[in-house]
């Protein structure tokens, strides 16, 4: 069973959620928050799988709930939901620690399956529209400490590190590399531990921004 709170200002938005969400026999809503304050401190008292957060809400916004929730060592998983997919916020909830982000317009089907995406430990974000967002910010972002980020992975890793950066599923890096699922799964999972990073839209991030890959490279 997966553990799900709804954060958004809007009830009618969170009754609809709640609504289609509570038919899936997976899915759990374990609580509401209307505000992102709310949503960090029902997180630590309810201890939920996933926080469905809006990116815009009142007192604290989704952003820097979810860094807070993330920061203090939580186990859940945030999936941000947002109006627009260029949005600046999205990035930077990104760069907090969501685990990835989808549009509120999105079909139920591809909510309960970002839902359970995100829950697993994957990131429940396209890759067209990651690159895209990247695209546009990163210009803007500080830059980084320059260290090589390369130095503890191995020549494979490396291999498998720039085509999770390019969006590539386990499948296509598989096939692309000639190996199979599950071992291309144990080094992604070896590449986040060397990286100290949480889940593969962190990767994507960590990539652009230490310059393994560059926005326009596919």
């Amino acid at each position: 069973m997966i553990r799900v709170l709804l954060a958004d200002d809007q009830s009618l938005l969170r009754l609809g959620f709640r609504a289609f969400l509570g038919q899936e026999p997976d899915l759990e809503i374990v609580g509401e928050a209307g505000t992102g304050k709310e949503a960090v401190s029902m997180t630590s008292a309810l201890r939920p799988d996933v926080v469905l957060m809006d990116v815009r809400m009142p007192v604290l916004d989704g952003i820097e709930a979810t860094r807070q929730i993330i920061a203090g060592g939580s186990e859940t998983r945030v999936l941000v939901l947002t109006t627009f997919d260029l949005d600046e916020y999205v990035y930077a909830a990104l760069r907090a620690g969501a685990s990835g982000f989808l549009l509120k317009d999105a079909l139920p089907a591809d909510l309960i399956a970002g839902i359970r995406t995100v829950a697993a430990g994957n990131a429940a974000v396209a890759p067209t529209v990651t690159r895209r967002l990247i695209e546009r910010f990163t210009p803007h972002l500080p830059h980084p400490t320059r260290t090589d980020p390369l130095a503890t992975l191995t020549t494979r890793e490396r291999e498998v590190l720039l085509q999770v950066a390019r969006g590539h599923s386990n499948h296509e890096i598989a096939t692309h590399l000639h190996l199979t699922e599950s071992t291309v799964k144990v080094h992604v999972s070896r590449i986040l531990t060397k990286l100290t990073l949480r889940d593969r839209a962190q990767l994507i991030v960590h990539a652009y921004e230490h310059g393994i890959i560059h926005p326009g490279q596919t």
